[in-house]
């Protein structure tokens, strides 16, 4: 699917990930703020699970689309 899609995924609540790139095991997914939030809009983060070769311990940053990224027609859902 391309990002388009990806993105209405994200708002639906679904993790999504590129099968394009080249570190494998991580995803994306969509922060909506809430009361007890700092933030005040919603964002987009990246997660490397538990486990995962650059990061064992797991790590969530935020992130930011390139324009591969936002071109790519291989993104995907990820259960």
């Amino acid at each position: 699917m391309d990002f388009g899609a990806a993105l209405i995924a994200l708002r639906g609540g679904h993790r999504v990930a590129r099968t394009g790139w080249n570190g494998k095991g991580m995803w994306l997914k969509l922060q909506v703020p809430d009361e007890n939030s700092k933030m005040t809009l919603p964002y987009i983060y990246i997660e490397y699970p538990e486990g995962h070769p650059a990061y064992p311990s797991g790590s969530r940053v935020p992130w930011l689309a390139s324009q591969t990224d936002l071109l790519a027609e291989d993104w995907e859902i990820v259960q």
